[in-house]
């Protein structure tokens, strides 16, 4: 059987070709996720293990002549998806960016490229846990930018059905809550220069069935395990104002949702008008720019001609 990975040669080939309507393009590749960070605990434990790493990531860029990498551990120090972890996963992450960043610069510099250096990046958790378990601090120093998952504050293990990607909390109902802002801030006061921090947008929604009906049910306990997620191509084509849902705005998160009486399902997620709101806020904070998870929720790219627009803009 053949596996997804036979296609490497030809998906990376197909990607650098897009060099040639936009020579600014750069393709990393991005390691880890919620369900392939296993073992960064141990790859990062040792200073001989922190080269094997740092030479395969090389080794990898030189093949496929890519422009940089990305490392998505989710979570040093935190056990994520049943993960390895360490208590001096803390130290040893500021170690493994550092080692990334040394041998990236060299190979830079071999090729010829000290004008344009191969990147390196991260994705961070939008949370001061995720904060308190690393030393951004310290670590900032060896990334290019930081990709800030300000997405996914409510998901289907959340009880209660709240926003996953709202900009500013809802203080009228739940004052407490998670926000982007709140995330944002937190990462500038761990000392994260602002124009490194990139804000990320979800292309999918989160729903929950069974919702109490108070305020169209945004933030209610829920009384069932239905919950799921949808795209926002399934979004735009089956749920907003369609078949018993009707779309609301919530003013104070700047944020849209869904909500059907009948079946009492909500569907939090982002549209052009949140998006509008998170562009003006990027600016506004000077922050990098904004990435997204991920393109083939909206094949039909609404969200990304909205991220395009308000960040093109000139106000």
């Amino acid at each position: 059987m053949a596996s997804y990975l036979d296609n490497d040669e030809a998906n990376f080939e197909a990607l650098n070709l897009l060099k040639q309507d936009n020579p600014d393009l750069k393709i990393l590749i991005s390691v880890g996720g919620w369900s392939r960070s296993k073992f960064f605990s141990d790859a990062a434990l040792t200073p001989e293990s922190r080269k094997i790493f740092a030479q395969s990531a090389i080794d990898f860029l030189k093949k496929y002549n890519i422009d940089g990498i990305d490392l998505d551990w989710e979570y040093p120090g935190l056990s994520g998806d049943g993960n390895v972890y360490r208590a001096v996963d803390k130290q040893n992450f500021t170690l493994m960016l550092k080692t990334l960043r040394d041998y990236l610069d060299r190979q830079s510099e071999l090729d010829g490229r000290t004008s344009d250096p191969y990147l390196l990046t991260i994705a961070t958790g939008a949370s001061q846990s995720y904060l308190d378990h690393t030393e951004m601090h310290n670590a900032q120093q060896y990334l290019d930018f930081i990709n800030i998952m300000t997405y996914d504050f409510h998901t289907g293990g959340s009880p209660i059905a709240g926003h996953h990607s709202n900009l500013f909390p809802s203080k009228s109902i739940h004052f407490t809550g998670p926000s982007a802002d709140k995330a944002v801030q937190q990462h500038i006061d761990a000392g994260i220069p602002s124009r490194k921090l990139v804000l990320g947008v979800p292309f999918y929604g989160r729903s929950w069935s069974g919702v109490r009906s108070t305020n169209n049910g945004l933030y209610q306990w829920t009384n069932t395990s239905e919950r799921g997620s949808a795209g926002f191509d399934e979004l735009r084509d089956e749920y907003i104002n369609k078949n018993g849902f009707t779309r609301y705005w919530d003013e104070e998160a700047k944020a849209p949702y869904l909500w059907n009486p009948d079946t009492q399902t909500i569907f939090v997620y982002d549209d052009e008008e949140s998006l509008a709101h998170k562009t003006s806020y990027i600016k506004a904070r000077g922050l990098g720019g904004a990435m997204f998870w991920e393109y083939s929720s909206n094949y039909g790219e609404e969200l990304l001609n909205a991220l395009f627009n308000g960040l093109n803009k000139d106000n």
